[in-house]
């Protein structure tokens, strides 16, 4: 977690511009078109403050926009796993998770059919110490593991939802192979999330993205 105190951000009258603040780190995962977000915090004897979404700096990290249509939250008990889920693209569902309360894994898995990652997964710790969050670019599966009570899941959402589009894989799929904390013991999924198809299975009823078609996608309603 990066902290700056009141004293060194502070600038000379004499300046004629107070010094380039840099307000989050950003870097991309292995898995292509997901990225890392760290805020800086900005401590002092009244407590914390940070920028926890920045969209131009998101931009020319991700090198698109995020035309934000939606935000959700959710709370869920410790040891909820919720996931994978995805939407059909176009028009997809490009998200920006953080966590106000407690904390999470969160999984990101590449379900593009045709990706050179195409089943691979990567998992960061999202939580209210350090909060960092997550987005994810169309085509993504998302899933989470809430490691403690009452754990409070914000998403930022490039789409509206339609219970038509929405789709899930697996989060048991043998060879996605999600590992999940041990400590966490039986988790608790629901009955949708739990009877979803495998990746293979959804894959040849038609239901994955398609990296190639992906590719010529402009989100925010781009031609």
């Amino acid at each position: 977690m990066v902290h700056r105190t009141c004293s060194e951000t502070s600038f000379s009258l004499g300046l004629s511009a107070p010094p380039k603040i840099v307000a989050v780190h950003i870097r991309p995962l292995d898995v292509a078109g997901a990225f890392e977000i760290s805020p800086v915090h900005w401590d002092d004897s009244r407590g914390t403050f940070l920028e926890w979404y920045r969209f131009d700096l998101l931009e020319q990290a991700a090198g698109r926009v995020l035309d934000l249509r939606q935000a959700n939250l959710s709370v869920s008990k410790r040891g909820v796993l919720r996931g994978i889920h995805f939407a059909d693209t176009p028009p997809g569902q490009a998200k920006y998770v953080t966590v106000p309360r407690g904390s999470i894994i969160d999984y990101v898995v590449d379900l593009r059919v045709g990706s050179p990652t195409f089943g691979t997964w990567e998992s960061v710790r999202l939580d209210d110490v350090e909060r960092h969050a997550v987005f994810l670019e169309e085509g993504l599966g998302h899933a989470f593991v809430a490691l403690e009570e009452n754990t409070v899941v914000n998403y930022l959402v490039s789409g509206v939802y339609d219970p038509q589009i929405e789709h899930g894989v697996s989060p048991f799929d043998a060879d996605l192979a999600l590992t999940f904390p041990e400590e966490m013991g039986e988790l608790i999924v629901s009955d949708k999330d739990r009877d979803a198809p495998s990746l293979a299975e959804a894959r040849a009823q038609g239901l994955l993205p398609d990296f190639a078609a992906l590719q010529t996608f402009v989100p925010g309603g781009g031609a």
